[in-house]
């Protein structure tokens, strides 16, 4: 078994556990008119993150990776601050 196929499966099970979160986040402030810049930019956070977490993942670099990580949780916070603002 090929540690890059390894290291981007338990990315993909990764993002499967904040993925539905996103998703409701997004749609909730969506439906009930609570979008604004601190939705736009937190959704912006998010996929752009997720988007280089898996690259990082994949080659196993360790702590840029979590600092990645961080952002694209900050970008989901920031997505459900909206919600109550």
């Amino acid at each position: 078994h090929n540690p890059v196929v390894g290291r981007l499966e338990r990315a993909q099970s990764n993002l499967y556990e904040t993925l539905p979160l996103f998703i409701g986040a997004v749609l909730i402030a969506h439906v009930t008119g609570a979008e604004s810049a601190l939705t736009l930019w937190g959704a912006a956070l998010y996929f752009w993150a997720r988007v280089v977490y898996v690259p990082l993942y994949a080659f196993g670099v360790p702590y840029i990776r979590s600092l990645v990580w961080l952002v694209s949780l900050a970008g989901l916070i920031m997505i459900l601050a909206a919600l109550f603002n």
